[in-house]
């Protein structure tokens, strides 16, 4: 052999230690993982013997309860002068019985919950229509307050006789009704005859005299211990003076003369003034 021989020999002894170190190394890996898992699967031996135990447990407890259960139902069977298929008869029908009663609760408490639906449907109903009757009457008073408005714009405005004060007079007992509608003052109506005092709201009131030809007419009015002659005066002109503890304005409208010394109209006074003494 000659001296070129001798490398060749040397690769080939470390190839083959290396392959020996891979070999040993996966020996030990195989060796490391086959405790790894003889480990785990010891542990899970352990929790399926400590489980059938647990089971064996259980299934002996189960048997000596049904044992108990069998002599419990014999005793009460016993008792009760009852065999076993006659007590497992009862219970089958005690069974029953329950099941009715559930069923027959069930169907009430659904008929209730209908009848009470039944019920807040009609009350809807019933607030709806209220809602609309509502509504017809805001639109009849809305209705009413135009007619209303519309009726005082026909009223006549007359000058009184003090200070030509100048305010919204009735001519006949319809406009009589639309000023009363107003509710800012308080109205009495009269009828005078001729030579008779009456009393009128708070005041009274004497015709001295009517001219039915020329509707013309005199009176007097007494008030506060006092006395205002309102002398040859005209149908439906205000005929004011002042009244009351806190002088108020007063005012006095004729609306028709008779030829029978007798004439119709109405006195007019403001809401706070006083008011007649009631009669009992």
């Amino acid at each position: 052999m000659s001296e070129f021989d001798t490398p060749p020999s040397r690769s080939i002894s470390g190839a083959l230690i290396g392959v020996v170190a891979a070999a040993l190394l996966l020996a030990v890996g195989g060796l490391v993982w086959s405790y790894v898992l003889s480990t785990k699967i010891s542990h899970q031996e352990t929790a399926l013997n400590q489980a059938n135990e647990q089971n064996a447990k259980l299934a002996a407890e189960l048997r000596e309860t049904d044992a108990r259960l069998k002599v419990a139902t014999q005793e009460l069977g016993q008792s009760l002068g009852l065999t076993q298929k006659q007590l497992e008869a009862r219970s089958q029908d005690i069974l029953r019985r329950e099941q009715a009663d559930s069923a027959r609760l069930e169907r009430d408490q659904k008929a209730a919950a209908q009848a009470a639906s039944q019920q807040i449907t009609a009350v809807s109903s019933q607030v709806s229509d209220v809602k609309t009757d509502v509504g017809g009457v805001k639109t009849d008073v809305a209705k009413t307050q135009t007619d209303l408005a519309a009726a005082v714009s026909q009223l006549q405005s007359m000058k009184g006789d003090l200070s030509g004060h100048s305010s919204l007079i009735a001519r006949n007992h319809d406009e009589l009704e639309v000023l009363k509608h107003k509710g800012d003052r308080t109205f009495y109506e009269f009828t005078l005859v001729k030579g008779q005092k009456k009393p009128v709201g708070t005041v009274s009131l004497e015709l001295k005299k009517a001219d039915a030809k020329k509707s013309r007419f005199t009176l007097t009015v007494y008030s506060d211990d006092k006395s205002y002659e309102k002398k040859d005066r005209n149908l439906n002109e205000p005929l004011q003076f002042y009244g009351g503890k806190d002088p108020a304005l007063y005012e006095i409208v004729v609306n028709s003369v008779s030829a029978k010394n007798t004439v119709t109209g109405y006195l007019s006074v403001p809401k706070n003034a006083p008011v007649p003494p009631t009669v009992n």
